[in-house]
């Protein structure tokens, strides 16, 4: 492995050339590099952060590790002869140094000894695009290392979280999602700005670790990319749990008078909230700012439109896997874009033929048509594939079928007063599931049957011989297809 590092005190001009460039050592830029080197392909890694980014150490791992114990509490706390013993209060300190071990105390030797056993090389620093097929590497000693690429270059480098400039903000010190999965600690006051997944799934954490949670929705709902139902028995959950939420609301101004004190967010309606830190979770920005796109014809700090090859338009050589394409911003989406994008790149390198067909080896169709993503809320939230609304919008003829998850006899018995829905939206035409919503206590390790119902297009009449054990929450399945039949 050659680390940039290693060059201190010297400034190297020359080029190092490889078959591939992966810019970003997150989930994804390890997945392209696995890719590319179980070709044969030579590979260099550029990180200017900590080798496996944003999801194991600032968004999925740590903020997993702080809701699972607030959920399994809420699990147990419904089920007889279990209910009794967990009416304490939940012991934050171990949470939070679970949490802590989950992200490797924000240390990444062990992601980085994972790309030395693949055998691909790390440099140290912030890579730029200097040319066509060209990264430069400046190491945090401003040493700089030119970088070659005969066959593609990967932009892996993801997102990072928007605030929106109020007055007041910068002075505030407002959290982003990376504070609010890093925190030492469970804030008295916590306002949270957003009423997306980042949004409840924080207010579900902190809420259940201690914090008084005021929510601020500047719309209507909670999850509003999501069936509506599902916002709506999120939001129950999270009121009878104790937060507030406020919708139809937007922040105007942010004041913190002293470091140390409280901060106070005013509102359009002319009302005010105080709290002892507000977590903005408004949206995501691509990283590419800073990246030289402007070396070769690209705008600096747009999103990178790609073929479902993940190849950029207009390029043969330019590659933008994960959130920093837009298309699927979820880790595990970007892994399997890193997966299609990898077998291509290997591909074009051999003049091997290029199979970028819907559903082909080399076309990462799931990101039109199959995503699966799960909240993990109180209930947690679990979809894949359109909504009904989606669907409409793109002229389907459908119907949406709907069933009541606490009338399953598996769901009795996981909780007392079980209370969840599922919803498939089925293609009249075809008659396929489009797409499949459910919310409920332990839903999410369903998700995946869904996903294969969805991506397969198994039809109607062959998913009525996959039948499903009693008693469990997945019998959903046959009671769906029940109603949809009549």
């Amino acid at each position: 492995m050659t680390d940039s590092t290693a060059d201190a005190g010297k400034t190297t001009t020359g080029g190092s050339p490889y078959d591939v460039v992966v810019i970003g050592a997150g989930p994804v830029g390890e997945n392209v590099a696995d890719r590319a080197r179980a070709a044969g392909l030579t590979t260099a890694v550029v990180e200017s952060e900590l080798v496996g980014g944003e999801c194991s150490y600032w968004a999925c791992m740590p903020s997993k590790a702080l809701l699972r114990p607030v959920v399994a509490r809420a699990d147990a706390r419904r089920v007889p002869g279990l209910s009794a013993a967990v009416r304490g209060p939940l012991d934050t300190a171990a949470v939070l140094a679970h949490r802590d071990e989950e992200t490797s105390h924000w240390k990444d030797d062990g992601q980085v000894a994972w790309l030395d056993g693949v055998g691909a090389d790390v440099f140290r620093g912030t890579g730029r695009l200097t040319g066509p097929r060209e990264v430069t590497v400046t190491a945090p000693d401003g040493t700089e290392h030119r970088l070659t690429a005969r066959h593609a270059v990967a932009v892996c480098t993801g997102t990072r979280a928007v605030v929106p400039d109020l007055p007041g903000v910068a002075e505030a010190r407002p959290w982003t999602s990376r504070e609010a999965t890093s925190a030492d600690r469970a804030p008295g006051r916590l306002v949270v700005v957003g009423g997306g997944v980042v949004g409840v799934e924080m207010a579900t954490a902190w809420q259940g670790l201690g914090s008084e949670v005021t929510l601020l929705i500047r719309g209507g709902g909670l999850l509003p990319k999501m069936e509506p139902f599902a916002g709506e028995l999120v939001a129950d959950a999270l009121g009878e749990a104790g937060a507030r939420i406020r919708t139809g609301v937007s922040v105007t101004a942010v004041r913190r008078r002293d470091p140390g004190g409280p901060v106070t967010v005013e509102l359009d309606d002319g009302d005010h909230v105080e709290a002892d830190e507000i977590l903005f979770a408004t949206g995501r920005a691509p990283r590419t700012d800073d990246l030289g796109l402007e070396t070769v014809g690209l705008e600096p700090g747009s999103w990178l439109t790609v073929d479902d090859s993940c190849r950029v338009e207009g390029t043969d050589w330019l590659y933008a896997v994960g959130d920093v394409n837009h298309r699927a911003l979820l880790t595990h989406q970007g892994k399997y874009q890193a997966r299609v994008a990898g077998a291509a790149i290997a591909a074009r390198a051999g003049q091997a033929a290029v199979d970028t067909a819907p559903w082909g080896a080399h076309a990462a169709t799931a990101d039109h048509a199959a995503v699966p993503q799960v909240v993990f809320t109180d209930p947690e939230v679990a979809s894949v594939g359109l909504t009904l609304a989606e669907a409409e919008r793109a002229g389907r003829r459908v119907r949406a079928v709907d069933y009541d998850l606490g009338s399953v006899a598996g769901a009795g018995l996981y909780a007392d007063g079980y209370r969840g829905r599922a919803r498939m939206v089925v293609d009249l035409d075809r008659e396929i599931l489009l797409g499949v919503t459910f919310a409920g206590p332990g839903i999410g390790e369903l998700l995946h049957s869904a996903t294969i119902a969805v991506a397969g297009e198994v039809p109607i009449a062959r998913l009525w011989h996959a039948v499903p054990a009693y008693p469990t929450i997945s019998e959903v399945w046959l009671r769906l297809l029940e109603t949809y039949r009549g």
